[in-house]
């Protein structure tokens, strides 16, 4: 993808590190903005507190945005020295990437769908070719022809008819992520006056190729609260209501199951998930609840055949157990256990294929992929070497398939699209990202996983890369990053930007902190509620770990991060 003066922020904490090393004596007589303080009380369930900075809630306030721009001031001023090397990395990272770069074909309904980018343009183009690659391409979108005259733009959920003629797409032109949906001909390339407003941008087709469903958002907090029925041709103010998620604990959406013959609505929150259902070939019918919503179940739902596949943590299933059900009896009395819970193991997700079943895992902090025959004849893991990778399957549209799609990464081994014959088990190498500039090769990074102990006993991993020149000796500088929220597992993953912190002999470490789901569903739990502290003691433990372990040292630590709790940023020691 084409990397833009827009996308700089990723230099932040490369030049925090940087001018942190370097420059600390010039940044002291700079003075940051202070915001005036306003109290307002808010008082909810009989508790009162005062918010000094309430007043900065309204986003168009001329004030807010003065202060705003102070901010942007201060932060100039205290990177102005790095200027040079601002611009140094940002053409260092650019030259790193493929501008003309296209995406490996899938194919779908008898179409190949491609996305590809164009040297010097900035966003996508979506492409298609009937049948054979070997085709006239079909221009679906040009995003940069639709971008112009616009500061910001985004399409997003571009959804195809059954009978590949039209395509429902959402666009943002305020960065608001408030969609509005519009209808493409795709073979007389009009776009209809049908228009949605305040949408998630996403939709669905029913089998009759002018029936769309989509999702909706409260206009005030954003929550995705309504689903509603769109006929090709009609007014948008007289789309019918399906259905509303009441519950403001609660987001909703709808989809397609992959075999294509059900409209699904689900809804989620925190700790409870519910789904209905409707036959696409019925989209005047009405939705079905699949099990009702029962707080602390949480499933989804999964369409093959005669049945429905369930992934629950029904009955204490923390780390997630694999149900069936008729489609014919769908409560949750009526699921029978396929997989069961292991209290280890985290599965993650499952793909269905005709003859295979591919789950998904999640094992001492390391992604598993495991391929069984329906027929019970065969059942392997798919072999990784290291302890610093991601795996995770890909775009798997077609039941009928022996192929198996999916992603391989690791610290120091480039973004990869992999077929895998699930028969044969050899694999081809579709397309692994190019790291432009000739001068990296994987054989000069190291990587290795260390484990810290936290203060409460808890053992911590730790994702590490380096150059292989970098000396392990504590004189090194080293940038730690975590995030530890809602489930969020950060992943060990190869980044071509992260070049030019190990060039320069940064060290960069990933702590997998509780409140990520890196040990399972029981890492997760340890790190939020009462238990949230766990998050911001583990960053700390792993970086002490990592000065006394002497990969670097209290004066060349630099640690940022996030979680639901605040931030985690600084020099931690």
């Amino acid at each position: 993808m084409y990397l833009s003066k827009k996308t700089s922020i990723l230099l932040i904490p490369l030049i925090f590190a940087f001018s942190c090393q370097t420059q600390k004596e010039k940044m002291a007589d700079i003075t940051p903005p202070v915001a005036k303080k306003v109290p307002k009380k808010l008082e909810i369930h009989g508790d009162t507190r005062v918010d000094d900075y309430y007043w900065m809630n309204d986003r168009e306030d001329s004030e807010v945005i003065r202060f705003l721009e102070q901010e942007n001031e201060y932060y100039r001023a205290m990177t102005s020295h790095t200027q040079k090397l601002q611009d140094t990395l940002f053409q260092e990272m650019r030259s790193r990437i493929r501008e003309d770069d296209t995406s490996v074909p899938y194919k779908r309904n008898g179409y190949w769908y491609i996305t590809r980018y164009e040297t010097g343009k900035e966003y996508p183009v979506y492409a298609r070719k009937k049948e054979s690659l070997d085709r006239e391409e079909e221009v679906m979108f040009n995003v940069n022809e639709l971008a112009e005259g616009h500061e910001y733009f985004r399409l997003t959920g571009i959804s195809v008819s059954p009978d590949n003629k039209l395509a429902a797409f959402g666009t943002d032109t305020v960065s608001r992520r408030q969609y509005y949906i519009r209808i493409k001909n795709l073979e007389t390339g009009e776009v209809y006056p049908d228009k949605i407003d305040n949408t998630t941008g996403g939709s669905v087709w029913a089998k009759d190729n002018k029936t769309l469903f989509y999702t909706k958002k409260d206009p005030v907090t954003l929550r995705s609260d309504k689903i509603y029925k769109h006929v090709l041709g009609t007014p948008a103010e007289e789309d019918e209501l399906v259905y509303h998620e009441e519950d403001e604990t609660f987001s909703t959406y709808v989809y397609k199951s992959k075999s294509q013959d059900y409209i699904i609505i689900g809804s989620n929150s925190t700790l409870t998930s519910e789904y209905r259902f409707l036959n696409a070939d019925d989209p005047q019918g009405t939705f079905k609840v699949f099990s009702p919503r029962t707080r602390g179940l949480e499933y989804s739902i999964y369409h093959f055949g005669s049945d429905f596949y369930i992934l629950t943590n029904k009955d204490g299933a923390t780390n997630f157990k694999l149900m069936k059900t008729s489609r014919k009896t769908t409560a949750s009395e009526h699921w029978e256990e396929y997989l069961p819970h292991r209290e280890d193991v985290l599965l993650e997700d499952i793909e269905i294929f005709k003859d295979f079943l591919v789950v998904s895992e999640r094992d001492n902090g390391l992604n598993k992929i495991k391929v069984t025959r329906w027929d019970g004849s065969d059942s392997y893991y798919l072999p990784f070497d290291n302890e610093t990778y991601v795996a995770f399957p890909y775009v798997n549209l077609d039941y009928d398939t022996q192929l198996l799609r999916y992603i391989y990464m690791s610290m120091t081994t480039p973004y990869s699209i992999i077929d895998f014959d699930m028969s044969s088990r050899e694999k081809t190498v579709l397309k692994q990202e190019e790291v432009l500039g000739g001068k990296f090769k994987e054989e000069n990074y190291r990587s290795q996983r260390v484990w810290a102990t936290a203060r409460d006993g808890a053992r911590v991993a730790i994702s590490l890369v380096y150059h292989k020149d970098t000396p392990l000796d504590g004189r090194s500088p080293l940038l730690q990053y975590a995030y530890g929220s809602y489930g969020s597992t950060i992943d060990p993953s190869f980044s071509s930007v992260r070049l030019s912190l190990l060039d320069r002999g940064f060290i960069y470490a990933i702590a997998h902190v509780r409140g990520g789901e890196y040990l399972g569903r029981p890492w997760y739990e340890d790190g939020k509620l009462l238990n949230k502290k766990n998050t911001f003691t583990d960053f700390i433990d792993c970086s002490k770990f990592l000065i006394e372990k002497k990969f670097t040292s209290s004066e060349h630590l630099y640690a940022w991060g996030g979680s639901a709790g605040g931030l985690l940023m600084g020099v931690v020691v």
